[in-house]
């Protein structure tokens, strides 16, 4: 009732496929040939993956095919088709595929039921109103956290207990999720990142940085606290759903970053895409596949040389390291699963090679990181030294926004980290110096990355990437342009409210993880009158926060 209420007759989507999910894990169990249990594990996630394909990837392919060869194809909605045919009518319109929502979570938590059962991690699941309460379970259903067979079947055989203490934590969780939601993401939104982000051009540079790093609070604040609000309701229901943040503005790198971030969908591509091409072991001609056939695909669609000739030179790059130097195979291979475990989450997000680029420039951030861990202090010193000069020669002979930003960037981290090693040479302690440096770094480097992110549609790739890479570019553009610093402090008084609340909000987000945990079980521990009090007061608060215009969860449209 909850999803045909949110999407009408996709309902028949999920019960087609719990259908399949369920049969397939009856056969599994029942199969003893191992040979055909393999195969029925692939039938049942290719089936999974092409009604995914089909709903959300339709309007991608069908660009890709026509930029590539000059067609001009349209899609077409044949399960609106048929029904028309079949009843004689014309109620539905054949000409646009429309996105149900939620598909890719509960497309992901079946195939990850199909793939554990095949590896006998579980059982299957023999009532199918059982297994169907697992696919359908509606907290979670159409934004997440995405549920693992493993973790949520074997709960829906204890006998159901809701203790005084687990009460108040679930209560805290639906208003800790309603104050994200409604004071920090949609005030945020509509009082000042919808409006910078719609026309770049009219604001001032510190505007738009301004605007990207809110929009980092912004989607975080929308997407944990839907998660929050999912964790709660289901803790009345006597249900753990797994925990999909972990403060990850505290990350101090990419890596630890994307452990922090949407850790069901980090677990899934791990468990389900990353180890199984190889992981950090070894990699396969499928892992080399995946990633020239993006760079391949990207460089026909977008139909730039610069593009071409920086696909060219990593696909001869990665052939040169392969081929003659075997010894650095491990660590190439390594390299490459980890980029197209970004790039294919990337897509995950959206069809249009928007989320693409963005999910490659998670990837770059996760390898260079990588790389730099490994090298001395000299040659990290070298590096940033090399890089400032050779930027700076750049500048002064291509002028661009772009080399400014990179130039500007690269000058501070050389700063910073000559300051840090000074200190250290003075026996100055400075593990919390360079923490909090890292913190930052990685905190601008995420928020610069969801330029490509921010501006995303899910129907019309060709549009969407239309639409971010022109934001995209604007807001560089401002960002690398002359500041005019003597602005900022009128800037920051008129919009001291946004700014004070960004402030707050990233203070809670840094805040120690034993002191919330302090908070929350003295919150679950007041009398039920304090609770109740507490309560009213919130929902009176997070009333006078709420804008004219509801503004959806971000992550719907996934």
């Amino acid at each position: 009732l909850f999803y045909y209420k949110t999407s009408g007759l996709f309902v028949l989507l999920l019960v087609f496929s719990t259908i399949i999910g369920y049969i397939l894990g009856i056969r599994m169990d029942h199969t003893q040939s191992q040979s055909r249990r393999k195969l029925q594990m692939s039938i049942g996630v290719a089936i999974n993956l092409l009604v995914l394909c089909y709903f959300k990837y339709a309007y991608f392919f069908t660009d890709i095919y026509n930029s590539s060869f000059g067609t001009n194809f349209h899609v077409v909605n044949y399960f609106a088709l048929w029904t028309n045919n079949i009843f004689g009518t014309s109620h539905f319109d054949a000409s646009v595929i429309l996105l149900p929502v939620g598909i890719s979570f509960f497309t992901f938590q079946n195939i990850s039921y199909i793939v554990d059962v095949y590896k006998r991690k579980i059982a299957h699941v023999g009532n199918i109103l059982d297994f169907g309460f697992y696919t359908s379970f509606f907290p979670q259903l159409v934004a997440g956290p995405i549920l693992r067979a493993d973790q949520f079947v074997p709960q829906l055989y204890r006998p159901f207990f809701l203790g005084r203490r687990q009460f108040g934590i679930a209560v805290f969780w639906i208003l800790n999720g309603l104050l994200k939601k409604i004071i920090l993401s949609d005030y945020l939104a509509v009082n000042f990142v919808d409006r910078i982000f719609e026309s770049p051009l009219l604001y001032t540079p510190f505007e738009n940085l301004s605007a990207l790093l809110l929009y980092s609070l912004q989607v975080y604040a929308d997407f944990s606290g839907y998660t929050d609000i999912a964790i709660g309701v289901a803790m009345l229901m006597g249900f753990y759903l797994p925990v999909n943040f972990n403060s990850p503005y505290k990350a101090t790198n990419p890596t630890d970053f994307w452990r922090r971030w949407h850790m069901s969908l980090s677990r899934w591509l791990r468990d389900y895409l990353y180890i199984p091409l190889g992981g950090n072991r070894t990699s396969g001609w499928a892992s080399y596949i995946i990633l020239l056939s993006v760079l391949a695909i990207a460089a026909f669609r977008l139909k730039s040389i610069w593009f071409a000739v920086f696909a060219a030179v990593v696909m001869v790059g990665i052939g040169i390291l392969y081929f003659c130097f075997p010894q650095h195979r491990r660590t190439l291979g390594t390299d490459v699963n980890n980029m197209d475990t970004m790039l294919l989450g990337g897509l995950w997000h959206g069809a249009s090679f928007n989320f693409i680029t963005w999910g490659g420039l998670n990837g770059i951030g996760i390898l260079v990181y990588k790389w730099w861990k490994k090298r001395t202090w000299t040659v990290r010193l070298a590096t940033l030294a090399g890089l400032s000069i050779i930027l700076s020669i750049v500048r002064e002979y291509v002028p661009s926004p772009l080399f400014n930003i990179l130039w500007f960037c690269s000058l501070v981290c050389l700063i910073v980290y000559c300051v840090i090693r000074l200190l250290a040479h003075l026996k100055v302690r400075t593990d919390n110096i360079a923490h909090g440096w890292s913190v930052i770094l990685t905190f601008f480097f995420i928020s610069f990355t969801r330029l490509f992110f921010r501006s995303g549609s899910n129907l019309d790739p060709a549009e969407a990437n239309e639409t971010a890479w022109r934001t995209a570019s604007q807001m560089v553009n401002q960002i690398g342009s002359h500041w005019n610093l003597a602005a900022i402090p009128d800037i920051v008084s008129h919009y001291w409210n946004i700014f004070a609340l960004f402030a707050v909000g990233m203070i809670i987000h840094w805040l120690p993880t034993r002191f919330k945990r302090r908070y929350r079980l003295w919150f679950a521990q007041m009398p039920i009158w304090m609770l109740l009090a507490v309560v009213i007061v919130v929902i009176v608060v997070i009333y006078q926060f709420i804008t004219a215009d509801l503004q959806p969860f971000i992550y719907f449209q996934f």
